[in-house]
């Protein structure tokens, strides 16, 4: 019985790290979409655009990226409290 549950945890574990590993992946296309209409220069700060606010996918990225960056750490402290 012991060595089904230690492969059911391993198992467990493994689809764990492969799901963060995929969350990841898209949370960082996520940001990197939204950084795209943007000047290299305000990337990194600089820039002078006015306010605006978010309308269309650009909305949609918005709150696609919220949604990743809190399944990823749920994840993460899921991953945590395994050991």
């Amino acid at each position: 019985m012991e060595f089904s549950n230690a492969l059911q945890k391993k198992k467990m574990n493994n689809i764990l790290n492969i799901s963060i590993i995929v969350i990841s992946v898209f949370l960082i296309v996520s940001i990197i979409l939204q950084q795209r209409g943007t000047a290299l220069g305000s990337a990194f700060g600089g820039g002078s655009e006015s306010y605006s606010s978010a309308r269309g996918a650009q909305k949609f990225l918005l709150y696609l990226t919220i949604i990743l960056a809190i399944v990823f750490v749920a994840l993460a402290v899921l991953n945590l409290t395994q050991f």
